[in-house]
């Protein structure tokens, strides 16, 4: 798929910025959907240890969408001193990506996502892969048939077709007709034993229970059948070949797990009454639900391939940080109290509260780009393996091309590539996204620049701009001096001075902005700056 800002370690034209801003187009809040859905939830914490889990199938890769609800669910666990389990549910092995649970792996960890309990950790309610637990659902789905609650339907598949065809013909809910709820257990018993091919439904109750959802409160389900209306939905539990549906392996491993919380997608609230009725029939207390909205774009359209909901690793193809992705992905139908939105994993943890946004999510994109920025430079202020990161960036893409800024080789001579670069990053840290756009950004520090255009077209300042050779200690506060000593001494007030930096700026740098200039000229040394400004060194 196309991913118009994705940026790949080449040097290209400077387009991301420009792109970014066009796709955020005025962004009026990342945590909002609509005037509409302002208002906050605002159940509290719980007063004890979550067990949270995020239980993603390996049919697919982490998105933005799925790993926010990975985020979510890790942050309620880590604020109430809890654990986050992570559950492959891998029984549609038709759709399974081969790949897939170990990029799965890798991008959770990538994103600071480690798990307490799960594959490659292992814990106290494994196996935490849904395929190596068919026993247990078979076993469950039998105390179900024992208790009544549930029971074999060998509706063949044509009939079900036919069944759901001619329903839907008459406007009708597509739901089973309980023709095989009234078979005798024994006959029914006999029959699977001989073999015959089935499945396991539940029985739903004439009228599902009512649950509480921690972000939209009492969640009453419709009635799913009309009076004299022979249709229920009585989902379907274990299918022909034993394998267990969502439905049952969803309800029996978050029991097992002791799941307390389960934050998910709206899309899912359908669904609960039909869980809870399960819990129900199993007699188990059913864990707390809280349901967040979908993440749409500016259409109202869920996100889809096609409209960046792509999966982790092409924000990694983009350099963006983890911390700005675990960020950009909290802000999205969740608020808080801070006065600053941007936050690290361990902030998120610290603020983080059930205080959800009711309804979608509009994403826009402008909000990534302002976060990468902001966290570029605490990285480059804080030093360490972040900022050291983004120096390999740098200096990988540098020392793989051989484009318009292989000149950096004669501009350092035996200066340290890492060195240089560590420089030039912290002196403009405010605006650092990614090794591309830095480079692009900062092409003069890696060029070498000779006889600019600013030399003819500013008569009397090169001359001017000479006595700079009588600095020897080229240090930032002896330009400095220099430079005001120079102004001073022409007397022709703000207007001259002004012209003067700017020819500073355009005959060292050809550019008309970017970091500061005294920064620029460190940075690059005293013969190298003589050079470009046309004076032969003393």
């Amino acid at each position: 798929m196309s991913f118009p800002f994705v940026l790949t370690p080449q040097l290209a034209p400077y387009m991301c910025r420009s792109c970014l801003i066009r796709l955020s187009r005025a962004s009026k809040g990342q945590r909002f959907a609509s005037n509409k859905t302002k208002q906050q939830a605002t159940a509290t914490l719980p007063s004890q240890p979550a067990r949270t889990r995020f239980a993603p199938s390996p049919t697919g890769y982490l998105h933005l969408g799925s790993l926010r609800t990975a985020l979510f669910n890790y942050l309620l666990a880590k604020r109430t001193g809890g654990q986050f389990l992570l559950r492959i549910e891998d029984t549609d092995q038709k759709r399974t990506i081969p790949d897939a649970e170990q990029r799965l792996f890798r991008d959770l960890r990538w994103a600071g996502l480690q798990w307490d309990e799960g594959p490659e950790v292992g814990g106290p309610y494994g196996p935490y892969k849904q395929s190596e637990r068919s026993k247990l659902y078979q076993e469950h789905a039998q105390k179900l048939l024992d208790s009544g609650h549930g029971y074999r339907c060998f509706c063949s598949t044509a009939r079900l077709n036919g069944l759901a065809e001619s329903r839907h013909r008459l406007g009708l809910a597509t739901d089973y007709d309980r023709t095989c709820a009234s078979i005798p257990k024994e006959e029914s018993d006999d029959r699977a034993s001989k073999g015959e091919k089935h499945v396991i439904r539940l029985r739903v109750p004439d009228a599902y229970p009512q649950y509480k959802d921690l972000i939209y409160g009492n969640f009453k389900a419709l009635k799913h059948g009309r009076r004299g209306e022979q249709a229920f939905e009585d989902p379907v539990l274990l299918k022909s070949d034993g394998l267990p549906t969502y439905h049952l392996a969803n309800v029996v491993d978050d029991h097992h797990m002791k799941i307390t919380h389960v934050i998910r997608g709206s899309e899912w609230m359908p669904s609960t009454p039909k869980h809870i009725a399960m819990y129900q029939a199993f007699g188990w207390t059913p864990p707390q639900f809280a349901h967040v909205g979908l993440l749409v774009d500016e259409q109202g359209n869920k996100l889809s391939k096609r409209n960046f909901d792509t999966d982790i690793s092409a924000f990694r193809e983009m350099e963006i940080f983890p911390e700005t992705l675990t960020n950009f992905a909290a802000l999205l139908g969740w608020s808080h109290h801070e006065t600053s939105d941007v936050m690290d994993l361990a902030k998120l943890i610290e603020n983080f509260t059930l205080k959800f946004t009711k309804g979608n999510t509009t994403v826009t994109f402008g909000k990534l780009h302002f976060l990468q920025r902001r966290h570029g430079a605490l990285r480059a202020r804080a030093g360490g393996k972040g900022l050291n990161e983004i120096i390999k960036a740098v200096s990988r893409l540098l020392q793989d091309v051989e484009g318009p800024y292989k000149d950096w080789r004669t501009l350092l001579g035996d200066r340290s590539l890492d060195e240089y670069i560590k420089q030039i990053i912290q002196s403009d840290s405010d605006n650092y996204t990614n090794a591309n756009e830095f480079v692009y950004r900062n092409a003069f520090m890696f060029q070498l620049i000779r006889n600019p255009s600013s030399l003819t077209d500013a008569p009397g300042k090169p001359q001017h701009a000479k006595r700079l050779a009588e600095v020897t200690d080229w240090t930032k506060e002896n330009i400095t001096k220099k430079v005001w000593e120079i102004i001073e001494g022409v007397g022709d007030g703000k207007v001259w001075s002004k012209d003067f930096f700017h020819y500073l700026r355009q005959a060292i740098t050809e550019r008309e902005e970017g970091m500061r200039i005294y920064d620029a000229m460190v940075i690059l040394e005293r013969e190298e700056c003589l050079k470009r400004l046309g004076v032969r060194s003393a």
